[in-house]
């Protein structure tokens, strides 16, 4: 972004007008121009260019009203609705270059629903006394950096002027070299994959790339899905390849990447071509083997590390599977099929590999297809997920698919 960079700062004055003030300054020495947002509730300090009126009123209330609420998770709410609307009037107007929250649990939580509104690539950084532990509710699938704070925010000493000064650093560094207008040109597909299906996965994705699309590939462990999913929500995709039913699975039966109901429909609900391939659904993500011989007792297990274990599904397993991908299929807006291989669905059930059952992925092809909606197209193949004819089929269903849509 041309000139000088504007970087928005959200930290309340009410309780930490000390360090707000002190990273207002390191922002500014850092050749930053500062847009504080200020969603204080409990006093207005005045000097912020947003401050708690005027984020009160963008969500139809006075402070005072506000105030009056008496409730901090109802007052928080009424601020979190204003100061999204504000700060989205700067992002539409192309006026920011980064964003710098600092906060509590409070704080933390007000900057995470603020941020994950604004849009990839703009420079993000919360620094938080919440950051060493359970983040996601934060960050959620946008690409928001969170800091520890080390100390409380209460006022600065000799770790916490460190802490901020490279906090506001960083995010000047970021947003000094912030370009709103880069972008790609090529057409976007979205992919998913785990590291036992990336073999098949790699050959599809370079077979594309070299088609002159830009594919962007999605880890499926709990939050890779749920981004491809927010991406489809909100840009122009021409395909979405959904080849790993991880968080699918994982949810159906209890495993720790599973996801929301949400999962695999945005792209289908929106009409974007998709292509589901079982990649994966071989075994459910279990926690340490104890742990996860507990939860799922009975079946077939390999270590893959000492705080995860895949844990092998059984025939029973794969028919709900197959119904609940039938379910997300039924509500397709646009066109979407099949690919089911016969010999195996990851490295996991392979012949080398440590959870292989060659006796159920034909039973299980045979299933979905009688529960599939009619038109449903379900192409089942005499090979292995991971084998090149699997992974090249993949690929001339997508050019075929993309190329009926811009028909």
């Amino acid at each position: 972004m041309a000139g000088t960079p504007k970087v928005l700062l959200v930290i309340t004055q009410d309780t930490k007008e000390e360090e707000a003030r002190f990273l207002r300054r390191e922002l500014e020495a850092a050749g930053c121009e500062v847009v504080h947002l200020d969603p204080s509730i409990r006093r207005s300090v005045g000097g912020a260019e947003i401050g708690p009126e005027q984020i009160a009123g963008a969500a139809g209330k006075t402070i005072d009203e506000v105030r009056a609420l008496g409730h901090e998770g109802k007052c928080q709410a009424v601020m979190i609705e204003g100061a999204v609307k504000l700060a989205g009037d700067l992002v539409a107007r192309g006026d920011l270059s980064g964003v710098l929250a600092v906060g509590g649990s409070m704080g933390t939580s007000l900057a995470g629903a603020l941020l994950q509104r604004f849009p990839y690539g703009l420079p993000k950084l919360i620094v938080s006394t919440m950051a060493s532990g359970f983040t996601a509710p934060y960050v959620g699938v946008k690409d928001i950096a969170m800091m520890n704070a080390v100390t409380d925010i209460a006022g600065i000493n000799s770790i916490s002027r460190d802490v901020f000064r490279n906090a506001a650093r960083a995010v000047a560094g970021m947003a000094h070299a912030y370009d709103a207008t880069a972008h790609s040109d090529k057409p976007l597909i979205l992919m998913t994959t785990l590291g036992t299906t990336e073999k098949g996965t790699a050959r599809i994705r370079k077979a594309l790339e070299a088609d002159g699309y830009e594919v962007m590939v999605f880890h499926s462990s709990g939050a890779g899905g749920p981004t491809l999913d927010s991406i489809a929500a909100e840009r122009d995709v021409a395909a979405v390849l959904d080849l790993s039913w991880t968080e699918i699975v994982d949810r159906i039966f209890g495993g720790l990447a599973a996801a929301g109901p949400e999962r695999g429909r945005v792209g289908i609900g929106r009409g974007i071509p998709t292509i589901f391939a079982p990649g994966n659904v071989d075994f459910i993500i279990g926690g340490p083997i104890d742990a996860a011989q507990a939860q799922f007792p009975g079946t077939r297990y390999h270590v893959h590390n000492q705080a995860l274990t895949a844990v092998r599904t059984q025939p029973s397993d794969l028919e709900k599977i197959a119904d609940e991908l039938a379910t997300i299929a039924s509500e397709a807006k646009g066109p979407v099929r099949f690919f089911l291989p016969l010999h195996g669905f990851s490295s996991h059930d392979s012949p080398t590999g440590h959870l292989y059952e060659p006796a159920m992925p034909a039973p299980f092809a045979e299933y979905f297809r009688s529960v599939v909606a009619q038109g449903v197209r379900v192409d089942v193949l005499d090979s292995h997920f991971n084998d090149p004819e699997f992974a090249d089929a993949i690929v001339a269903a997508t050019r075929e698919m993309i190329a009926e849509k811009a028909a």
